[in-house]
Parts: C-alpha cells; sequence; structure tokens
C-alpha cells in the first residue's frame, strides 16, 4: 500500500449501501461496474493449505532463536506471508481495536460520511480506494485510510469520533503493532545476513505507519465480484489483523493458484510489500493476493502498513550487494516509486515491482 497523500481516488458510490439495496430486493442486480466474473473463476483456488507460523516468543528466546530465525527466512523467500503467533500484542488491545472499527462500519451512512476523503486528503479519510477512471472495475468494498505514525502525520479530521473509544484504541494498537515490526526487522536484518541491522532499520527510521480497514460487505451474487483487486503492497511490511471471523483473503501460489489464507486465531497475518524485496535484493517475496466476498456475512480486515521515510532511495541494501553479488533492482527515489505505483492504477506486479528488476 502507499502512503495517503501521494494518490487521489474519484468518487464512487458507497458499496456497503448498494449491497443492502441488492440483498434486499430480489430483481435488483449487481452493477456492471462490479461484474467481474471472469476475474473471479480464472484461476484454481486451493484450501485448506497452511501459511507458514512464525513465533515470536520463540525468536526472542536464546535457545531457540537460532531455529525461529530459520523458520522466519524460510517464510519470507518462499512465501511472502506467514502467520504471527504469540507477538505480545496484549488481547484487550486487539479486542478493543476490532471492537470500535466494527462498531464505525455498523453506523449509519451519514455518520461515516462526516470523515469521507477530500479531493486534497488523497486516500486519508473513508471512501475508497485506487479509482482512476469511470469506466474501470470496481472492487466490493468501502474502506477508511489513516496515517498513523509519526503521530503528527495525523490528520484528525478523518479519525471517528464515534464509537468514543476509536481513537485512542486505535492509537494503542497502532504503537504495538509498531513494536512488532521493529522486532521482526531487526531479526530480517540478521536472516539478510546483514553485519550492520542498522541498514535496514535506519530507512524505516520514524516508523511511518498507514491503516487500511477494509469493509467487504456481503453479496448475494458473490461469484462475480471481488472485494479486492489482485495486487502486491506498495510499502515495507504489512501486519494484517482480522476484525471479524469471515475469511476471504487469498495469496497467489508460485504455479499461478490462489491459496485461500485460514487466520489462526489472535494471530497477524504478515506479508513482505514491494519495499522490502528490493531492499532484500531479491532474498524475500511480494506476493500478490486478492479478496473475495462471502454470499450473505460482511468481512472486516485492517491492514496496517509499515512505510519506509520518505527521503529512502529504493533498492537493494548496500552490503548485499558487494563482493561480487550483483543488484538485482535498480534504485529509485522513494517519490518515484509511488508515483509509478499509482500510475500503475493497481494493475499488480508484472508492470510494476517487474519494472525495476535488472
Amino acid at each position: 500500500m502507499a502512503h495517503a497523500k501521494t494518490g487521489r481516488s474519484l468518487p464512487v458510490p458507497n458499496v456497503q449501501a448498494l449491497a443492502q439495496t441488492l440483498n434486499g430486493s430480489s430483481g435488483e442486480q449487481v452493477p456492471e461496474r462490479f461484474v467481474r466474473t471472469e476475474e473471479v473463476c480464472a484461476e484454481e483456488v486451493v484450501f485448506g493449505c497452511a501459511l507458514p507460523v512464525v513465533d515470536l516468543g520463540r525468536l526472542l528466546n536464546p535457545r531457540s532463536s537460532e531455529e525461529e530465525l530459520a523458520n522466519l527466512g524460510s517464510a519470507c523467500q518462499k512465501w511472502g506471508f506467514f502467520q504471527l503467533i504469540n507477538h505480545g500484542v496484549p488481547d484487550e488491545v486487539i479486542q478493543e481495536a476490532k471492537r470500535d472499527i466494527a462498531e464505525f462500519f455498523a453506523l449509519p451512512l451519514e455518520a461515516k460520511k462526516a470523515y469521507a476523503q477530500l479531493p486534497e486528503s488523497g486516500l486519508e479519510g473513508y471512501g475508497q480506494a485506487f479509482v482512476f477512471s469511470e469506466t474501470q472495475k470496481l472492487d466490493w468494498s468501502d474502506m477508511l485510510y489513516l496515517m498513523l505514525r509519526p503521530t503528527e502525520s495525523r490528520d484528525m479530521r478523518f479519525w471517528p469520533a464515534q464509537p468514543p473509544a476509536f481513537r485512542s484504541s486505535v492509537d494503542r494498537c497502532s504503537a504495538e503493532a509498531a513494536k512488532v515490526v521493529s522486532i521482526l526487522l531487526q531479526f530480517m536484518a540478521a536472516d539478510m545476513g546483514l553485519e550492520e541491522p542498522e541498514q535496514l532499520l535506519e530507512v524505516f527510521r520514524g516508523q511511518p505507519q498507514t491503516m487500511k480497514v477494509t469493509y467487504y460487505p456481503p453479496c448475494v451474487e458473490a461469484g462475480k465480484v471481488l472485494g479486492l483487486t489482485p495486487h502486491t503492497d506498495a510499502c515495507g511490511l504489512t501486519l494484517l489483523l482480522h476484525v471479524n471471523d469471515v475469511q476471504g483473503l487469498q495469496m497467489r501460489t508460485e504455479d499461478g493458484k490462489w491459496l485461500s489464507v485460514e487466520p489462526l486465531d489472535g494471530a497477524f497475518i504478515v506479508n513482505i510489500g514491494d519495499i522490502l524485496e528490493m531492499l532484500s535484493n531479491g532474498r524475500y517475496r511480494s506476493v500478490e493476493h486478492r479478496v473475495t466476498v462471502h454470499p450473505s456475512r460482511e468481512r472486516i480486515a485492517a491492514a496496517l502498513f509499515h512505510q519506509v521515510c520518505p527521503d529512502t532511495t529504493v533498492g537493494p541494501l548496500p552490503e548485499l550487494v558487494k563482493g561480487g553479488n550483483r543488484a538485482r533492482y535498480r534504485s529509485v527515489s522513494h517519490a518515484d516509486f509511488m508515483k509509478r505505483f499509482f500510475s500503475t492504477k493497481l494493475d499488480g506486479r508484472r508492470s510494476h515491482l517487474d519494472h525495476y528488476r535488472i
């Protein structure tokens, strides 16, 4: 995902309201702009295949750290996704954030519109993301996008005041997630073989962090729509929190199939973003993923995107391209990286990340 100020998105109909109309009427049809039957059904979906599980407690324990570090490295190199357990975030912090997020999306539409995106705000606020033309196909979802860290970057116009605890619960969740990512980055630096882990940590200085909470309404014709277009994340690292127990996240396997992700209770789903793949010189994988829609139940998920500093040069870390190791990606300023990301209109990996491959 991206820095909120960079992108602009055209207004489109509220999907939650549209879904209520569609699901309550026998005569309504899914509007043509949302119909994506060929995309939904084009590739095989695999169920029951578990993602790697990484135990942060074992990473921090000197007696098991080496073994668990190998597990972390394997997950980042071969999968690009893993489930993080024993992450240390207090359960009450997670449960309160889930509660307040769900309550926000349960508010009447007019109440949510008080936090709507503004023309000058980019992605920030309540609305939709990555709508660039009046003719493109649309995702079956609404979202709330917020700048979280650094705290001075927050625009409180877009932070819901209802429910009353929303701001404090999201703030606590943000701080805890930042701690987890800081620890993960240190271990990832060790797995990459960096003699100076600060090389990686410095790129994430200040820990820029944004959050996209996505609401996927049910759709009686779920086989015709997509909740989220296939894409990779244009960030460093993403932590995904399932707000409710409805599944829908799918990641693309190397043989082109879609793997249905079944989240473990209390775990974060962690995935590598494009920038971390480039920083690792291709050692880690940023993997395409999408979201499907349930025919009768809503799905809510909160993605916490951990960004690099705006003044960063995105490319292989210097220590990884010396001693005969060639750079596999061209380096580019973060600003230019994000501009190109938006110019591809979320068309996916082939038109974005591969552009930098040498």
